[in-house]
């Protein structure tokens, strides 16, 4: 969500690394799979409460994966809290599927409720520098890795905005029950970080927690976020496994790459999408749809990211949008405010009016499938009264892609068919789904 929230989760790393090597382990416990319910929330959450209320297992077929219903806060992010450890200390993870690498906290600067603390879980095991996933030269294994002084896996994580996560690689369970735990996953624990909290990493890269965990499907509800900061943030839903209400979705096929494609601004373990165009109010902009696709450098690439707050356009289409909301209400645009260093599509006055004007904003996808953005949803209250339109440019990101944010999916199922290798969306009032 670089440079609009305590997380920047689209990584600048992502484009100077691919796939991790790692083999990924089996769900199944006892000749069966299981199903799981853990909160995601983004609220403050102490360690010593009792899972009870939180986690709910029951067995499945043999034949069933995951099937999980599970609800979260919204404000500018999804933040799952999971049992980690032997016994479970309960740790807070943005959801991201931006990014690849799982990292939760386990240092003690930050409270000590909030921190993994690895001398209480008998589970807990540091990967030693002889490992072959701290081997940098292992062709698709470059994340950057070092030797500790204790001849422990040191790893260093960067995202876009600065924000970083250092410390040692691990691994972890997550129990669930006394009689319900994974077998161990590939996490960072992080000694040094500038967030309190950690990631779970969504993409398709081999080291994410749906490659490990052997999750074929998931999806979430973002519900309408709040224009006024509070306690009583809007909740929404996060299944893992199928949907029910998933024969309503429409489907795009994902644009996969394999580790011959070595573009330097493509990211191949990102969800990418086929993109056509952009619509605001009843105009069609004049972008032609290749905008939206990796050039032979990979720069283009569509991709639909969790954990960026707003979206992210290339110059091209960027400047096409401008235009045309300069068009609408370019006299009320506040004049030399740039937001964050990236959106400068911002207003005083009155959000609703402004919207009004501007008109909703329309995604175009392959199929007619599309993204429909309210006119009463165009304006994003970033600070002080002011409202921007939540798109930013993502040349000045440091990223040469479109990037589609949280704050375009409000009230949208997003569907990740993994085994399908495609993308669902379908409208929702995700507040009253959630319920």
């Amino acid at each position: 969500m670089a440079l609009f929230s305590s997380v920047s989760l689209f990584p600048l790393c992502m484009l100077l690394f691919s796939f991790f090597f790692f083999t990924s382990f089996s769900a199944k416990l006892n000749n069966h799979s299981f199903s799981l319910s853990f909160p995601l929330t983004s609220l403050p959450l102490h360690t010593q409460k009792p899972l009870k209320t939180n986690l709910k297992i029951r067995t499945l077929s043999a034949s069933s994966s995951y099937n999980v219903k599970s609800s979260f806060k919204y404000s500018m992010a999804l933040v799952v809290t999971l049992p980690i450890g032997t016994p479970p200390q309960l740790q807070q993870m943005v959801l991201d599927t931006g990014s690849q690498l799982s990292w939760i906290q386990c240092h003690n600067k930050t409270p000590p409720t909030s921190s993994f603390d690895p001398s209480l879980s008998s589970s807990f095991y540091v990967l030693p520098c002889n490992h072959p996933l701290c081997k940098p030269r292992v062709p698709d294994f470059t994340l950057p890795t070092s030797c500790d002084q204790n001849r422990l896996c040191h790893y260093s994580y960067f995202y876009a905005d600065g924000t970083y996560a250092e410390g040692n690689l691990v691994r972890e369970k997550l129990t669930f029950s006394p009689t319900q735990t994974t077998p161990p996953l590939i996490l960072g624990c992080a000694t040094e970080s500038t967030d309190a909290r950690g990631i779970l990493g969504m993409n398709l890269g081999r080291l994410s927690f749906p490659s490990q965990a052997k999750i074929t499907k998931f999806s979430y509800c973002v519900p309408t976020r709040k224009t006024r900061p509070g306690n009583n943030l809007p909740t929404g839903s996060f299944y893992l496994g199928n949907n029910p209400d998933s024969a309503k979705f429409r489907y795009v096929n994902m644009l996969t790459f394999g580790q011959s494609h070595q573009m330097p601004n493509l990211d191949p373990l990102a969800y990418t999408v086929p993109m056509q165009g952009i619509r605001i109010g009843s105009r069609r902009l004049n972008i032609q749809p290749s905008v939206f696709k990796p050039n032979p450098g990979g720069s283009g690439q569509t991709m639909i990211d969790s954990g960026s707050e707003f979206t992210f356009l290339v110059d091209e289409a960027y400047n096409r949008v401008r235009e045309e909301v300069t068009r609408l209400v370019g006299p009320r645009m506040k004049k030399g405010y740039v937001y964050g260093g990236v959106a400068d599509m911002c207003f005083d006055g009155d959000a609703m009016e402004i919207g009004r004007l501007i008109g909703d904003i329309v995604f175009e996808f392959e199929k007619g499938v599309e993204i429909v953005i309210r006119k009463e949803r165009v304006l994003a209250d970033v600070e002080g009264g002011v409202h921007c339109v939540g798109i930013g440019r993502s040349e000045r990101l440091g990223a040469a892609s479109n990037i589609i944010g949280n704050f375009h999916q409000q009230n949208l199922w997003v569907e990740f068919d993994l085994a399908n290798h495609r993308v669902g969306f379908g409208e929702a009032d995700c507040s009253r789904t959630a319920k």
